[in-house]
């Protein structure tokens, strides 16, 4: 099964501070044929005004990620973390049983652009945590968000792994999709898989399929997301 998310066919919201797309449903943007994919339930492409954010609200059973694309993002928790997040760290937190957190562009002149990202789940009621890390990209797909984490990739609460894709001009990766489900969200550059062309904000859902192979146009910079079995 082939999924395609055009950037252009995205949900909107735009309150002045924050500008939003949405990939699938979320807040007042309902569509039943965009509830998410596998366990991925939002990818939000949210840019927030220097000095603005998202105060105090809470969040309970979601593994909630964010991706810095530029500037920094200011998070704080009812658990007692505080930090900034700069463009080149992920940052995971996982809601369990309960947490109060809010989100702030902490620059008085830049905006701030990043991806919020999030999870459903394997164990519910778990106790909050937090987790974030500098991404040091050692190959051309690199994991940054697993279950046990590594070296270069933060944990997460749920048997899936998502890999940071940097292809230069003219490079492929091959991502393996086998008997799960695989999606892959563009950020920069242009990328070919298979007759598709995708374009930043694009996104490509696949099942049932050994493998893609994606071909970087230019320089390209995407998320592969390797999710459990569409149910």
């Amino acid at each position: 099964m082939e999924y395609i998310r055009q950037a252009s066919q995205r949900g909107k919201a735009d309150f002045g501070w924050l500008n939003s797309h949405h990939s699938f449903s979320f807040g007042r943007y309902y569509d039943p044929a965009h509830m998410g994919f596998s366990v991925l339930r939002v990818i939000n492409d949210d840019i927030v005004k220097p000095g603005y954010g998202f105060e105090t609200h809470g969040h309970r059973d979601m593994e909630i990620i964010s991706y810095v694309i530029s500037g920094e993002l200011e998070h704080k928790d009812s658990q007692g973390n505080q930090s900034v997040i700069p463009a080149g760290d992920i940052q995971r937190m996982s809601a369990g049983s309960g947490i109060l957190h809010s989100e702030f562009n902490p620059s008085d002149e830049n905006p701030v652009n990043f991806l919020q990202i999030w999870i459903q789940p394997a164990v519910e009621g778990i106790m909050p945590s937090y987790a974030q890390k500098q991404i040091i990209q050692d190959e051309a797909v690199t994991p940054i968000v697993s279950p046990t984490g590594s070296n270069t990739a933060i944990s997460v609460n749920q048997d899936m792994v998502l890999y940071r894709v940097v292809l230069k001009e003219g490079e492929s990766a091959r991502l393996p999709v086998g008997q799960r489900a695989g999606y892959l969200h563009v950020i920069k550059g242009q990328a070919q898989v298979g007759s598709h062309t995708f374009t930043p904000g694009d996104g490509y859902g696949i099942t049932e399929q050994d493998a893609i192979e994606v071909t970087a146009s230019e320089t390209t910079e995407a998320l592969w997301f390797d999710l459990p079995p569409m149910i």
